[in-house]
């Protein structure tokens, strides 16, 4: 009987986890299919008990689904219950645990630039989404000196501050604060958890921060993955700044995915080539 991945989302046309995640089976020769589910906030209920399955392994979950998700596994990882959102559902036996692979993701993707010491360094969040929390998670973790929340609304940055309990410094502001310009400039890491910049979206053209506010031989990560240079990133390069974009956390923390599913790593060369072959194809 052939397997069943997949990915719940809404919408997901701009998702390219199955071409990239459909690649690596292959490349195995596994006899699973990946595919795409677009499921409504009224569907997923129904379509997460279907899980429960013997066909399926599992799944994927994205936006806006990432926090309903959680009540509706059996069993959460510890670090799902930490970030407060799932991104991974895996079948065992009819039963459904919940994982978050996004922060461990970030890590790579910022460990495979080797451009980021975390010791002592100060960083900055632009965003306070899920993405954000995620990131912000992940960096606590390390040995950073402090970390600023700068998002359009101060409000939802400060609920962010308050939600992780930690020794180190964080800090709420406006992204249209004054004093931003001061904690960038004092910034080792800048990392963009918005979707400005992101392909036909509504901000596609926009960066949160210009040229002349990003430090020279700072790290600038964006998790927005298409375009691949986006506006930030074209930005940061322009004032010498090192960077690396959404592709290589979409993958890691989708090969930690595949894991969890299967309990074999992946081809990570694989998936970052077919990724990059979907990527052009939507250009």
């Amino acid at each position: 009987m052939k397997l069943k991945l997949g990915i719940f989302g809404y919408p997901l046309s701009h998702s390219i986890s199955p071409a990239f995640q459909q690649a690596a089976l292959d490349e195995l020769n596994l006899d699973v299919t990946y595919e795409a589910w677009e499921v409504r906030p009224s569907d997923l209920k129904s379509r997460i008990e279907e899980l429960r399955n013997p066909g399926y392994l599992g799944a994927n979950v994205t936006i806006p689904h990432k926090e309903s998700a959680m009540d509706l596994v059996d069993d959460l990882d510890p670090l799902a219950e930490k970030i407060g959102s799932l991104n991974t559902i895996v079948n065992r036996n009819g039963k459904l645990f919940g994982y978050n692979t996004d922060a461990a993701g970030l890590l790579k993707a910022l460990n495979s630039t080797g451009a980021f010491d975390p010791n002592g360094a100060q960083v900055l969040i632009v965003g306070a989404g899920g993405a954000a929390r995620a990131a912000v998670c992940a960096l606590l973790d390390l040995n950073i000196a402090g970390l600023v929340i700068a998002n359009r609304t101060v409000d939802r940055a400060i609920v962010l501050q308050k939600y992780f309990d930690s020794n180190i410094e964080v800090l709420a502001i406006g992204i249209d604060d004054p004093r931003l310009s001061e904690y960038i400039k004092k910034s080792r890491l800048i990392i963009n958890c918005t979707s400005m910049g992101m392909k036909n979206g509504p901000a596609e053209h926009l960066s949160p921060l210009g040229e002349s506010l990003i430090p020279e031989e700072s790290l600038v990560c964006d998790m927005v993955y298409n375009p691949p240079m986006t506006p930030l990133l074209a930005e940061a390069v322009k004032s010498g700044a090192f960077i690396v974009g959404g592709l290589p956390m979409l993958i890691y923390q989708g090969a930690s995915a595949f894991e969890l599913w299967t309990n074999v790593t992946p081809p990570i060369s694989v998936m970052f080539t077919a990724a990059e072959n979907a990527l052009e194809g939507n250009q």
